[in-house]
């Protein structure tokens, strides 16, 4: 088959991909509900093992890749689901809340050692560890066997499927299937197509967690690092050609839609320096960016590393896929976020190993038990909780605003925090740990602590309304005295009715964050400052804990916006808040050089959890030659500390014909908050506020 046809024909379907997920808990629970006689692990581990060796093994016509869910229950099935498993499961689960799946695994451990080769490890414990662990590493066996046979059905089935295969090209393509998935994961690859599918088929099976019913969305980390020796290697030996070798990058990156349902994130990150010091430029790094332009889906969600000394063609590469109207690469600074790693007690080594773990928030590859975005914050909406009275000075509002938000802070930190105590009791991940260090070193299970870093991120949403918030309140009601601070909130509490022309004037003539004005730009420093300072004072749950922040916000600056009142810098009620740690919707007036000045005047290291910063040019300016200007102001961004980029280059007409006609435009994607989506699968509102973003000119 053609490589471009083979492309079509799977990029086709996974544009509205078939993600079922009940079929695994549904073999989990059959199993798991009657077996009351023994302890919980080795219950756990008949019942996932049970599950995993009754798993469908779906292939394809044309596939290349294997590992996916897209059978259904039957009819009978269905109504046993439904009628006396899934009310068991639910009722089993319903104190395992909290995030899950924001990290990537330990793939370098899988592709050198295998499945068999962990279990080496577990055994080595085994023979030396305290009775009370033997229980978890028993199980952690127990499932790291459970993959292997279903790594051998799926062998079998496509030895079946050879037999009855009448074209010679798909029959040779089914018998290598089979004996690549004889060998891996349960051993160490050895060649770029076992580690490819080495990689997709662990993701896979890691992606079956039988005690969180949400989709998973396991990141694959930096593939230009570990599939890179098996990629040369292959390469050198005339064993591979580079065009085989980006069919696979292209059908690995398909099946992350057939695992990941739109509206997530899911991807991989390239580029950057290793543990070593040394920049990653490579063939894969440029070919893991080539993908997007390939397959033109939502995901991969791909981040570019950028860092100083690495050679510009990488960057040009990314500026021409966008300039394609791809949503990605995003383009992350490496040094910085290296550097905020590191200030919060991550080794040197460690913080050369990250992930854009969804969206944009930052966990150490491997080692991770990270809950991102734990939870939102609607920054406006406390702000206005506290304007009902009067202050008697600008400053007294600010500690009014900051002692509000501290109480909160520190309600949502306890509520995680006791989620995580809670899950840590009735919760186990026995097939996670065993990919995430230091779980068998410790002999404890990642829901229970043993990941080397168990963070939570909150985040912050909203903040530059705020920004903007807090200027007009000063000039309004402090400097000018115009009015009273309740008048202002009465005008606010109406949606500004009768009072438009005020709210054009705050919009219009007020300066704004976004267009370089120093006593504008320095309340988010101000407010930047509180949030960090605030999140140190509290350590959650098992050991290495933090509490660290962030302001990226995924969909919740429509969710927010969609239930918050009007709000003093002229944002009417209903709207988004801003979709980032940049300007607000349609407020550079001043270029995109003054953006970038604005959103870099504030330190972003410490704010790990993610910082966004969304940029949107006109499709017409952004060709060939204007990359140079566009990789200038991208430099700019980067040489001032910016934490990430995001760049739309797309065009106001394209969005109103996809927002009319959304069958014609099914797969046009658009960056949104963080990740990216299908354009006509969001909100009327969010496609609102999509268009009304700043298009800049190059």
């Amino acid at each position: 088959m053609d490589n471009k046809a083979r492309i079509e024909a799977f990029r086709s379907n996974a544009v509205r991909p078939c993600i079922d997920r009940e079929v695994f808990t549904y073999l989990f629970y059959k199993n798991f509900k009657d077996n009351t006689a023994k302890i919980h692990e080795e219950r756990y581990g008949e019942a996932f093992a049970y599950a995993f060796e009754n798993l469908p093994t779906p292939i394809s016509d044309g596939e290349l890749i294997v590992g996916e869910r897209t059978k259904h229950l039957t009819a009978d099935e269905s109504r046993e689901w439904n009628e006396i498993y899934k009310p068991f499961a639910l009722e089993h689960t319903k104190t395992v809340r909290g995030q899950d799946s924001h990290m990537a695994i330990d793939y370098d451990l899988v592709l050198s050692k295998g499945l068999l080769g962990i279990i080496d490890i577990i055994d080595g414990h085994l023979r030396s560890c305290d009775e009370d662990k033997k229980p978890f590493y028993n199980v952690c066996k127990t499932v790291l066997r459970a993959v292997i046979k279903h790594s051998e059905n799926y062998a079998a089935h496509a030895r079946e499927l050879a037999k009855k295969e009448a074209d010679a090209e798909r029959k040779a393509e089914l018998l290598e299937i089979a004996r690549i998935c004889e060998k891996v994961p349960a051993n160490p690859a050895e060649s770029f197509y076992e580690a490819v599918q080495s990689v997709h088929f662990i993701t896979h099976a890691v992606s079956n967690d039988p005690y969180r019913f949400n989709c998973q969305q396991f990141q694959l980390g930096r593939p230009d690092r570990y599939l890179y020796p098996y990629y040369k290697k292959d390469i050198d030996e005339g064993k591979i050609t580079k065009g085989f070798a980006q069919l696979l990058l292209d059908l690995l990156a398909i099946q992350i839609n057939m695992r990941v349902q739109p509206g997530l994130s899911s991807g991989y990150m390239v580029g950057g320096k290793d543990e070593n010091g040394n920049i990653v430029a490579n063939d894969l790094t440029e070919m893991c960016m080539q993908v997007i332009d390939d397959v033109r889906l939502v995901y991969p969600s791909v981040g570019l590393c950028t860092c100083d000394g690495m050679p510009d063609r990488y960057l040009r590469k990314a500026c021409e896929i966008l300039s394609h109207g791809r949503s990605h690469p995003a383009i992350f600074n490496d040094d910085v976020i290296s550097k905020g790693l590191m200030s919060y007690g991550i080794p040197e080594k460690d913080s050369r190993n990250y992930i854009h773990s969804t969206c944009v928030e930052i966990t150490p590859i491997a080692c991770s038990n990270v809950w991102v975005a734990s939870p939102y914050t609607n920054m406006p909406q406390k702000l206005l909780d506290v304007l009902g009275c009067e202050f008697e000075s600008f400053d007294a509002l600010i500690r009014a605003y900051f002692n509000h938000l501290s109480a909160h802070i520190k309600y949502s930190f306890d509520e995680q925090n006791e989620m995580r105590r809670a899950r840590g009791k009735f919760s186990m991940n026995p097939l996670l740990s065993c990919l995430v260090n230091d779980c068998l070193e410790r002999g404890v299970d990642i829901e229970r602590g043993g990941g080397r870093y168990n963070w939570i991120m909150p985040s912050f949403v909203g903040v530059p309304n705020v920004v903007d918030s807090l200027y007009a309140i000063k000039k309004l009601v402090f400097d000018d005295n115009e009015m009273t601070m309740r008048e202002y909130k009465k005008i606010l509490d109406e949606n500004f009715k009768d009072n438009e022309e005020l709210r054009r004037r705050i919009l219009d003539k007020f300066p704004k964050y976004g267009n370089d004005n120093d006593e504008v730009d320095g309340y988010f420093e101000l407010v930047k400052n509180f949030i960090v300072n605030e999140c140190k004072k509290h350590i959650p749950v098992f050991s290495n804990g933090r509490l660290v922040p962030s302001v990226f916000c995924w969909v919740m600056h429509e969710r927010f916006g969609r239930d918050t009142g009007a709000t003093p810098d002229g944002r009417v009620a209903g709207f988004p808040l801003a979709d980032g740690s940049g300007p607000c919707q349609g407020r550079e007036a001043c270029g995109p050089t003054a953006s970038i000045l604005s959103s870099t005047k504030w330190s972003h290291a410490e704010m790990i959890g993610g910082v966004a910063v969304n940029m949107k040019f006109s499709k017409q300016s952004f060709t060939s030659s204007s990359f140079d200007n566009m990789l200038a102001i991208i430099k700019t961004f980067i040489q001032r500390g910016g934490f990430e980029m995001q760049i739309n280059v797309t065009d106001k007409e394209i969005l109103e014909k996809a927002r009319a006609n959304p069958e014609q435009y099914r797969d046009l994607v658009v960056r949104i908050g963080g990740y990216s989506d299908y354009f006509t699968n969001i909100s009327p509102q969010m496609q609102a506020e999509v268009i009304m973003r700043t298009e800049h000119g190059i």
